[in-house]
């Protein structure tokens, strides 16, 4: 997975909401009050959505497989001090072992070293670029043990080993939320069957009934309010599940983009 920058993130922000803002006035301008109106107002939320959730996901994948990988490097420089080097020595033999994403940052970092940059600007700089809550909680620990000398190889094995207990505990705690996630997408098909049914058997049949003194929606108008429900429940059931599966509300892009589609396909060919 590419690493994905912040002010890429802001770029397709800034982009998407622009290209969803044109799609809207356009439609609004040439469609209102016509069937289409409703699918163009769909496809402007998802424009609007779909791009940051694909970089936020490939972020995530990215930062996942740098956690992932921090207890191999540490591993590494406990084997490597245990021969006798230093620890930018051992940095720099650690680097030259493949740890996924981790890899191409790590050399970076002994580049920066062989420039003469300071080891603990280089471990600060490396927590810098990668951002994950590990790294920033290990860093300061790293350079500490570098500051202090003796034997470092004692500070890195039971700090893998938390990083490891870390992950694991992470892991467990993914499981147990996903039956709660699983909640979220069945309630949200439950509501599309209710809405589908209530629609076939309600609205339809009631529009061939002359009924008087009573108004009542007719099926074209309770079909475009039910579509517009449908987009809100499935946008901000996306983020809860984002929330709730990954401690961020920008997780759930990409579950209200796959929620959007199913309850479009839905109102498409079953409405």
């Amino acid at each position: 997975m590419p690493k994905i920058e912040k002010w890429e993130k802001k770029v397709s922000w800034i982009v998407s909401i622009c290209l969803g803002f044109v799609v809207f006035v356009t439609a609004y301008l040439i469609l209102w009050r016509t069937p289409l109106f409703d699918e163009y107002i769909f496809f402007s939320v998802v424009i609007v959505t779909f791009p940051p959730a694909v970089l936020d996901y490939v972020d995530y994948r990215w930062k996942k497989s740098i956690d992932e990988h921090l207890p191999d490097l540490f591993r590494s420089i406990v084997q490597a001090q245990q021969t006798g080097m230093t620890l930018p020595q051992a940095l720099e033999e650690a680097s030259k072992r493949h740890y996924g994403s981790l890899t191409g940052e790590l050399r970076k970092m002994v580049a920066q070293m062989s420039w003469g940059v300071p080891f603990e600007k280089a471990c600060q700089s490396l927590s810098q670029r990668v951002d994950t809550t590990l790294t920033r909680r290990t860093v300061p620990l790293i350079v500490e043990a570098s500051r202090t000398g003796g034997q470092i190889e004692k500070v890195f094995d039971p700090m893998g080993k938390f990083i490891q207990s870390t992950l694991t505990l992470n892991k467990e705690r993914q499981t147990q939320i996903r039956p709660y996630l699983a909640i979220i997408y069945v309630a949200f098909f439950v509501f599309l069957v209710t809405i589908i049914l209530l629609f076939k058997t309600f609205f339809i049949q009631m529009a061939d009934i002359p009924i008087m003194g009573l108004a009542i929606l007719t099926p074209e108008e309770a079909r475009r309010i039910f579509f517009h429900m449908s987009i809100i429940q499935a946008f901000f059931s996306g983020l809860v599940a984002g929330k709730m599966g990954e401690g961020t509300m920008s997780a759930g892009l990409k579950h209200s983009v796959i929620l959007l589609a199913c309850g479009y396909i839905a109102f498409k060919f079953m409405m």
